[in-house]
């Protein structure tokens, strides 16, 4: 694929070799068991493969964290390692209505389905607390999140063979992602951080988040009902989606219930910065929705210049809010990842 990007963006892109960290973060052990089932493929029209998708489940102690993977095809003894992709979801919704969505009237809202047809092995996982994983007796915190994915390395590792994988993180998905890629630098190959929020200065939802603080601090679970999932595609500007994309969102995610753990909102209105981009040693994609009201252009910058690696770029997707992957444009947020994931090897450098 062309590398160049096409879209109207603005963009700092640096090229150098990736620093690699020493050590390897200590991974607790997770057993798990698999269900597989075939899905017709019909967006893809460059071979007859249908997405293949399973679904794994790790232990936490006494919780058991649901793991959900889709490919090109079952995986077969002796093939090509397919590059692997992992989906870190956000504060209010699980994993599968965030990344594996089925709009009515639509085929093309499933960015694991899209990845898969791209040639990635794409997994998710829901944290602690959402969707088909355990309600434990904490807050599902962006720390608990840090441990739920180097539990759901260690599947990735058993199950492909593979250390390393590229990870995308969305929201407070975003921040796990990036202590993650801090504690455990070694599993990390490039990592995305999509609706990303650094010390939250000038956030204008983090300002209205701690209006409730006093709840936060005292409840481990907030309630989350149908307006609620329709305010994350309209808080920030409204006409950036398609209100169908909220009400499939609503439909699909709450079956799970009407309450989402309380700890990450917590986080974002007291702790940050959680990331310290000193410590982020891998290939770094900072992408921003033109009107996302999680974090200021300026913090993200601040953060972007502080990276150690050159192999990094910032994107601003023009016409997208805080929901870039589910917006109208999403187009643009799939060419963006999938050119940063596949960017060409430096060839002035030895490794």
């Amino acid at each position: 694929m062309n590398s160049k990007k096409t879209i109207s963006r603005r963009a700092l892109l640096t090229q150098a070799a990736p620093a690699l960290a020493t050590g390897l973060a200590a991974i607790s052990s997770a057993r798990f068991a698999l269900a597989q089932e075939h899905a017709p493929n019909p967006a893809n029209n460059r071979t007859n493969e249908k997405i293949w998708s399973g679904e794994y489940w790790a232990k936490k102690g006494e919780l058991s964290l649901y793991i959900f993977r889709k490919r090109l095809g079952a995986p077969k003894s002796g093939e090509p390692a397919k590059p692997i992709l992992f989906l870190a979801h956000g504060s209010s919704v699980s994993a599968r209505p965030t990344f594996d969505l089925t709009v009515p009237g639509h085929d093309d809202y499933s960015v694991m389905d899209k990845f898969a047809e791209y040639g990635f092995d794409v997994w998710t996982m829901d944290f602690e607390g959402y969707g088909k994983s355990s309600i434990g007796p904490g807050n599902s915190d962006i720390a608990s999140g840090v441990e739920d994915l180097k539990l759901a390395s260690e599947v990735i590792m058993r199950e492909t063979r593979q250390t390393r994988f590229h990870l995308y993180g969305e929201s407070s998905g975003a921040l796990r992602a990036g202590a993650f890629a801090m504690a455990a630098p070694d599993h990390v190959d490039r990592l995305a951080l999509g609706s990303f929020t650094w010390t939250g200065q000038g956030s204008s939802t983090l300002a209205k988040r701690s209006e409730n603080l006093d709840f936060y601090r005292t409840h481990n679970r907030r309630p989350r009902n149908r307006d609620m999932v329709r305010s994350i595609f309209t808080r920030d500007k409204a006409g950036t989606s398609d209100p169908a994309v909220a009400e499939a969102m609503a439909d699909a995610e709450l079956k799970f219930g009407d309450s989402v753990p309380t700890g990450t909102y917590l986080d974002m209105t007291t702790r940050l910065p959680l990331v310290d981009p000193l410590k982020v040693l891998s290939p770094v994609l900072i992408v921003r929705g033109e009107y996302d009201g999680i974090a200021t252009e300026e913090d993200l910058l601040n953060f972007f210049r502080k990276l150690p690696v050159q192999d990094r770029e910032f994107v601003i997707l023009p016409g997208a809010s805080h929901s870039i992957g589910l917006g109208l444009n999403r187009q643009q947020f799939w060419h963006v990842l999938h050119c940063f994931l596949n960017m060409p090897k430096r060839m002035d450098v030895q490794k």
